[in-house]
C-alpha cells in the first residue's frame, strides 16, 4: 500500500468521524429539552412532594406535632385557596441570581457506592432569576475539552466527576466559563424507576403501539394503545421510546404527560402516606448541597416560573477527533457570547422596528411555505427557504437581537409562530446567514 493510498484512507476516515460526531452535536442540541426535563421530573417530583405536603395539615400534625419546625415551615408554604395566587417565599440568598449545576450520572456498577467514579453523561448549568422569576438553561457538551484543575490535565468535561467528584466537576466549569455555582443537583440513573415505584405507579395513556426491542442495551418495550398502570421500570421504557415518526418530539412530548401524571398522582389522597418513601428514595438518587430550607424555597418560587419562558442553549463549538478520542472543542469567543447571555442577561432589547431577517426549514413544503408568508406579514425578510428533515420543531436565534421576549413579541402577532423550543445558537446557520431560523418538524 502507498504513502498516498494511506494518507487517502485516513483523510477519509477523518472525514467520516467529523460527520458523525456532527450528527452526534446536533442530536445533544436537539434533544436537551428532552433531558432537561427527565432531569426535572425528579428534582420536581421532589419539590411537588414539599407542596402537596404543605397542603396537607392534619398529616404533617400527625406526623411531626402541630408545632414543630417543619409543621410551622409547609404551612408558610401552603397553597391553599387562599393564598394560591400569592405562594409566599424568602429566598435565603435574596434577590439575586443563582446558578445551579445539573448533572445525570451514570451508574458505578458498585451498588455500595453511587457516586464515586462515575461520569457525569448530562451537564447542564441553570441560571435563576428570583426578581424576574425566569429561568435560563445552559447545557455544556460531555466530551468538551477542558484542563482539570491540578495537574490532571486535558480531558473531556465528565471525567472530572470520575477523577476529582463534585468539587473537582464544579471548578473545571467555574474555570472554563468564568461563572460561580451556587448549588449543584445531582440525579442517578436509577431515580426516575425508584421514585414512581415508590409513588405505587402511575397511570398513562398510551397514544399508540410501542414495540422495541434492543438486546445489547437490554431494553425491551412493548405497549398497546390505551391506559396503563406503569410501575418505575415500565415508566423507564415509556420514557425511552423514541422510534416513531415523532422521534425526540415524541419522546419529549412522553416525558412531560409522565410528569403530569406524577403531579396529579401526588395530588391523590393515598399518595400522602407515601411521601415520605418517595423523599427517602431521593435522598439516595438525588445529590444536592441544598438545604431542606432552600428546596423549599426553590418549591416556592417553581410556582410563579413560566416554564415557555425558559431560554436554551448549547455551548458553541466543533467535534475533533485524535486519535481514539474525540472531543467537542469550544469556540472561545461564541462560548463567551452564549455565556454572556444565558448566565449573566447580558443581552440587546429588541427594537420593533428592527429588520430582521430570518430562514425556513419545512418537512412538508406547504407548511414551510405558509410560515414564510405568516413571516412576511409580520415585516421579516425571509431570506431563504429549504427542506428539513428534523424530528424537532424549534425557533433557532441567531442574533444577539433576537431574544425571548422578542419570540413572545412574535407569537403575539400570529398564533402560527407558537409551539416552538427556543434556542440560542449563535454559530450554526441552517439556511444561509440570517438572524434567525424557524425549523418545522412533521408533526
Amino acid at each position: 500500500m502507498t504513502n498516498q493510498t494511506q494518507r487517502y484512507r485516513r483523510d477519509v476516515n477523518r472525514t467520516k468521524s467529523f460527520i458523525k460526531h456532527a450528527k452526534q452535536a446536533r442530536e445533544e442540541r436537539s434533544s436537551f429539552a428532552k433531558v432537561l426535563i427527565g432531569m426535572m421530573i425528579v428534582f420536581i417530583g421532589i419539590l411537588l412532594s414539599i407542596f402537596v405536603l404543605a397542603d396537607n395539615e392534619d398529616f404533617l400534625a400527625k406526623h411531626f406535632g402541630e408545632n414543630s419546625f417543619i409543621t410551622k415551615l409547609f404551612e408558610k408554604l401552603s397553597v391553599s385557596n387562599n393564598n394560591k395566587e400569592h405562594a409566599e417565599f424568602t429566598l435565603p440568598f435574596g434577590l439575586r441570581r443563582q446558578n445551579v449545576l445539573f448533572l445525570g450520572v451514570d451508574a458505578s456498577g458498585n451498588p455500595n457506592d453511587l457516586w464515586t467514579g462515575t461520569r457525569t453523561d448530562t451537564i447542564i448549568l441553570v441560571n435563576i432569576d428570583p426578581r424576574s422569576k425566569s429561568v435560563n438553561a445552559l447545557s455544556i457538551p460531555r466530551d468538551s475539552k477542558v484542563y482539570l484543575p491540578g495537574d490532571n490535565g486535558v480531558n473531556k468535561i465528565n471525567a472530572a466527576h470520575a477523577i476529582g467528584g463534585i468539587e473537582m466537576t464544579k471548578k473545571t466549569v467555574e474555570d472554563t466559563l468564568g461563572v460561580h455555582i451556587d448549588r449543584y443537583v445531582m440525579v442517578h440513573d436509577n431515580a426516575v424507576k425508584e421514585i414512581v415505584d415508590a409513588m405505587g405507579g402511575v397511570d398513562v395513556y398510551v397514544e399508540k403501539p410501542m414495540h422495541y426491542n434492543d438486546y445489547s442495551g437490554n431494553l425491551h418495550i412493548n405497549f398497546t394503545k390505551g391506559d396503563h398502570h406503569l410501575d418505575g421500570q415500565k415508566a423507564v421504557e415509556y420514557l425511552r421510546f423514541r422510534h416513531d415518526a415523532l422521534g425526540d418530539i415524541g419522546r419529549t412530548q412522553r416525558q412531560q404527560w409522565l410528569l403530569r401524571s406524577i403531579l396529579t398522582k401526588l395530588k391523590q389522597p393515598e399518595t400522602i402516606t407515601k411521601i415520605p418513601d418517595i423523599i427517602s428514595v431521593a435522598k439516595k438518587y438525588v445529590k444536592t448541597d441544598m438545604s431542606f430550607y432552600e428546596m423549599s424555597q426553590y418549591a416556592a418560587l417553581a410556582k410563579h416560573v413560566d416554564m415557555d419562558k425558559i431560554e436554551v442553549a448549547m455551548l458553541p463549538g466543533a467535534p475533533n477527533q485524535r486519535g481514539y478520542i474525540s472531543y467537542w472543542i469550544l469556540d472561545p469567543e461564541k462560548t463567551q457570547e452564549v455565556v454572556n447571555r444565558v448566565i449573566y442577561r447580558d443581552k440587546e432589547q429588541f427594537d420593533e422596528l428592527d429588520q430582521m431577517t430570518a430562514a425556513v426549514l419545512a418537512s412538508d413544503s406547504t407548511k414551510g411555505q405558509q410560515m414564510a408568508e405568516n413571516l412576511k406579514a409580520a415585516g421579516i425578510d425571509v431570506k431563504c427557504t429549504g427542506r428539513s428533515t428534523r424530528s424537532h420543531s424549534q425557533f433557532i436565534a441567531h442574533s444577539s437581537k433576537v431574544t425571548n421576549d422578542y419570540y413572545n413579541w412574535l407569537k403575539k402577532k400570529n398564533e402560527a409562530f407558537s409551539g416552538l423550543q427556543f434556542v440560542y445558537d449563535p454559530v450554526n446557520y441552517q439556511c444561509g446567514e440570517t438572524d434567525f431560523t424557524i425549523i418545522l418538524s412533521g408533526n
